[in-house]
C-alpha cells in the first residue's frame, strides 16, 4: 500500500469516484453536499489517494481552518476496508498538517468510527450530532 498526494486533476476524478461510491451510493449523502469548494486545486485543502496493488482505494483531503488542521472526506471502497488503509490516511494527513505547522487537528467522525479514532490518539470532544443524516462526534488531537 502506498499514498500519493493529488498533484492532478486525474488523481482528483479518482479520489472523486471512490468519494461518490462511499458517501454518496453507500451512505446515501446528497451529491450536493459531498462535493464543495474546496474540492480543486489551488491550494485551499491537501487531498491524497492510497492505492491497493496499484488500485485507488481510499482518500482524504487536509483542510487548515483557524490554525487547526481539519481532516475531511476520509472513506475507503468497501472491499478494501479493514486493512489499515484508514490508519495510512488519518497519519499521512497528520503528517501534512506538520508540514504545514500545525499543532491540532480535528474530524468528524462517524459514531461508528469513534473506535478507529480513539486508537489513533483522537478524543471525543463534543455530543453526537447528525451530518447529512449520519450520527457523527467531533474529535480532536494534539499533533
Amino acid at each position: 500500500m502506498e499514498y500519493r498526494r493529488i498533484e492532478n486533476d486525474s488523481d482528483l476524478q479518482k479520489a472523486f469516484a471512490i468519494r461518490e461510491e462511499v458517501f454518496v451510493k453507500e451512505q446515501n449523502v446528497p451529491l450536493e453536499d459531498e462535493f464543495d469548494e474546496f474540492d480543486q486545486l489551488n491550494g485551499r485543502c491537501e487531498h491524497l489517494l492510497v492505492y491497493f496493488s496499484g488500485t485507488p482505494v481510499g482518500t482524504g483531503r487536509l483542510r487548515v481552518v483557524d490554525g487547526v488542521g481539519k481532516l475531511e472526506r476520509i472513506c475507503i471502497l468497501k472491499p478494501y476496508r479493514n486493512l489499515g488503509i484508514g490508519k495510512i490516511i488519518v497519519q499521512a494527513l497528520e503528517k501534512i498538517a506538520k508540514e504545514k505547522g500545525v499543532t491540532k487537528v480535528k474530524l468528524h467522525g462517524q459514531t461508528h468510527a469513534e473506535g478507529f479514532y480513539l486508537k489513533l490518539g483522537y478524543k471525543t470532544a463534543s455530543d453526537e450530532f447528525i451530518e447529512d443524516g449520519i450520527p457523527h462526534y467531533v474529535m480532536v488531537k494534539k499533533l
